[in-house]
């Protein structure tokens, strides 16, 4: 069988090529690409319903990224062994391109639409996230399905103060920033990562270094669509429409949503307000079919989004009554939770958070068993957001694609304030469970998670802050506002939702979505200038509450103890099958983990009173002590011989007590002299070439008077 394949490649520009393959893999997808960098490979499909459900106006679009063990040459773990539900990371990977595309479809655009994105080979050194979002850009612009792409996403780091295009994992131990962009030929739209407290400019280089090489990538899909045959797409009508019935809801709808808006209501009562005068309206429409009341509601909502833009636009006002750079009331408390080792509440208005913080030992790293990503992670941040929090009745079904977005920006953002390993030998667990949600509430997880922090004791380097910016401009992109702190309809009517967390020294993390095309860098500056103004206020509230890390732990809080001995050392104490540490943690109540690192055995002894942990340390250092000449010991009988006694001074350690060196009169034999198991004091005076111990217990009694009268 022939194929029609066809390729295209991208010149990094250092020597590194991508190559965008399509025409031979999954060909009856609407669209299908295979990329690969290096020996990294990632296929893309793309399929499309051709028609789009009644009632739906909007893009049901789904976007599932997934590792294939055998890209690596691992077998699953687990009971079934095979790849199961998307992992964490592999979710972070499918929104990121989610947020990428979907900007990109046009607005009347209904259809089931869905894009896979599987890891099929794996370079251990190639980041493939970086690859996904020009994997499945790719795979649309193959396809007849509407796009108006192509797009794509590079990560950009700063290693030794060189910007970077995707660099490889092992440089990414040294960068600086690191961020995901993503965008189009003209425009930036999504932007995600962290960095080690760097200055707005410097973010804003970094993401006009990225697009540079995002054009490119735009620039070669464009040229594949023509080499295709692509560049006409399908034809389709997904939605209704009524002129007549729009303009009439304009008109008498308008003046009333807009009056709301400017009243400065509670969300609630709001709400409440709006949905009376679009039923009101509704109902004076008699009775109606159900596409006519589905084009009511829909052009009601327009009303709504054109008059709170408006009012925006036009008079600098907002939804609460507050002026764009206005933050919400502030109020914080530490310490809620008197059984907790920290606790926080955070509150910004109506979004609050409870946060806590867990320490805990070695044995509670959270272990990360992935196909590309896999191992140990010892800081886990857990976000909830139960549907009371903003009055909903919804099941708890466990954590969704939201939460675990959510929970990653502030794990990114406290992760760069933690103190060095050396430093910080707790597994550290912070849970921000959100109570109420009106904007933000991951960056009231940040706030919060701050707080429960140093409540907990943890030296964190910095507190961090976080706060969401907005962005509202009118149809010809001459008029713009800029809002700080936004509101849940704000982040739902506006045109950016951008979440920036810092220090005083700089930003930590960021997060960005942008819904319209043709954002300038000047007003990309200015939203980062607004929000570090913003920032600093709510770290200034902050520390009415709590400034700085508590100089120690809760009382009740476990406590941890780092010993290191000699590698050699390592076998005796664990002992056969685990046998001398199981052991020793029944007998004195202490978790104890043993590791080798750089050439050395590194025991973490983890209890929660000092007494268990005393009595662990002193067994270990007993058994991985190396005997020292002229030492005295209180060893244990373990034999007895014609010649001596063989005494244990140390576990598994035992020196000869020559008959001799019993004492300092003559012993001529060594019945009756010790038992088997007494305990006897001994100095050890020699070492041999073989190693053998040579003991004297004489040598520590005093030595006998002489007689020196004269004889007779």
């Amino acid at each position: 069988m022939s194929y029609n394949v066809i390729r295209k490649t991208i010149d990094l520009g250092d020597g590194r090529t991508i190559e965008i393959e399509t025409g031979k893999l999954a060909k009856q997808a609407d669209g299908s690409v295979v990329v690969k960098m290096g020996d990294t490979m990632l296929l893309a499909t793309v399929v499309s319903s051709k028609e789009a459900k009644e009632g739906v106006d909007f893009l049901p679009l789904s976007v599932d990224y997934q590792e294939k063990y055998a890209a690596t040459g691992r077998i699953p773990g687990g009971f079934l062994r095979r790849e199961a539900r998307l992992s964490d990371y592999e979710v972070l990977i499918s929104r990121l391109v989610d947020r990428a595309l979907r900007p990109m479809f046009p607005e009347d655009y209904h259809a089931d639409t869905q894009v896979m994105i599987s890891l099929i080979s794996a370079d251990k050194d190639i980041m493939p996230d970086a690859l996904a979002g020009l994997a499945a850009s790719a795979a649309l612009s193959v396809s007849d399905i509407p796009f108006n792409g192509p797009i794509s996403e590079v990560r950009v780091a700063k290693i030794d103060g060189q910007l970077v295009i995707n660099p490889t994992l092992s440089q990414l131990e040294h960068a600086t920033l690191e961020f995901i962009v993503a965008g189009s030929e003209h425009d930036i739209n999504m932007v995600e990562g962290e960095s080690k407290e760097i200055q707005e400019a410097e973010l804003v280089e970094a993401i006009k270094f990225a697009h540079t090489a995002i054009k490119l990538q735009c620039l070669a899909q464009k040229e594949l669509t023509i080499e295709v045959g692509k560049t006409e797409k399908r034809v389709y009508s997904h939605e209704h429409s009524n002129e007549d019935l729009k303009k009439a809801i304009y008109a008498a709808t308008y003046d009333q949503v807009y009056a709301i808006a400017s009243s400065a209501s509670g969300k609630d009562e709001r709400g409440a307000k709006f949905k009376e005068v679009r039923d009101t309206y509704i109902a004076t429409l008699g009775e109606i079919d159900d596409v006519t009341k589905f084009l009511a509601k829909k052009y009601y909502h327009d009303v709504e989004y054109d008059a709170i833009r408006n009012l925006v636009l036009d008079e600098g006002k907002r939804l609460d009554g507050r002026k764009t750079t206005e933050i919400r009331p502030i109020w914080s408390e530490v310490s809620y939770l008197p059984a907790a080792h920290g606790s926080a509440v955070f509150t910004r208005g109506e979004t609050q958070s409870l946060t806590t913080v867990t320490l805990g030992a070695k044995d509670d790293e959270q272990m990360i068993d992935g196909a590309f990503i896999n191992g140990y992670q010892k800081f886990i941040l857990h976000y909830n957001f139960p549907g009371f929090s903003t009055g909903e009745v919804r099941p708890n079904r466990g954590a969704g694609r939201r939460e675990i977005g959510h929970g990653n920006l502030a794990m990114r953002s406290l992760k760069r304030v933690l103190p060095d390993a050396d430093e910080n030998p707790y597994t550290i667990r912070v849970v921000s469970d959100i109570l109420e949600s009106n904007g933000s509430s991951s960056m009231a997880t940040v706030c919060a998670g701050t707080l429960a922090l140093m409540d907990a004791g943890v030296k964190i380097t910095n507190p961090v802050s976080g706060i969401a910016m907005g962005l509202i401009t009118n149809e010809m992109g001459t008029k713009y506002a800029i809002l700080s702190d936004i509101l849940g309809d704000e982040d739902h009517l506006g045109d950016m939702d951008f979440k920036v967390t810092g220090t005083k020294n700089g930003i930590v993390a960021c997060q960005m979505d942008l819904k319209i095309n043709g954002l300038s860098y000047e007003v990309l500056t200015n939203a980062l200038d607004q929000a570090k103004e913003g920032r600093l206020h709510i770290l200034g509230e902050m520390a009415k509450t709590l400034s700085a890390p508590r100089e120690d732990y809760k009382p009740f809080a476990p406590r941890i103890v780092t010993i290191k001995i000699d590698k050699e050392f390592i076998g005796a104490v664990i002992g056969p099958g685990g046998k001398i540490i199981q052991e020793m943690q029944r007998e004195t109540g202490a978790t104890i983990s043993i590791e080798e690192k750089d050439n050395q055995g590194i025991v973490q002894i983890f209890a929660d009173d000092k007494a268990s942990i005393d009595a662990a340390v002193s067994r270990i250092r007993a058994i991985a002590s190396k005997p020292e000449v002229g030492e005295v010991y209180e060893g244990k009988v373990r034999s007895i011989m014609p010649f001596g006694a063989f005494v244990e001074i140390m576990p598994g350690k035992d020196g000869l007590l020559h008959i001799s060196e019993i004492d300092h009169k003559r012993i001529e034999t060594m019945d009756g002299v010790f038992e088997v198991g007494e305990m006897v004091k001994v100095k050890l005076i020699d070492i041999d070439k073989q190693g053998k111990l040579k003991l004297s217990r004489k040598v520590l009694l005093p030595k006998p008077e002489r007689n020196t009268e004269p004889k007779a």
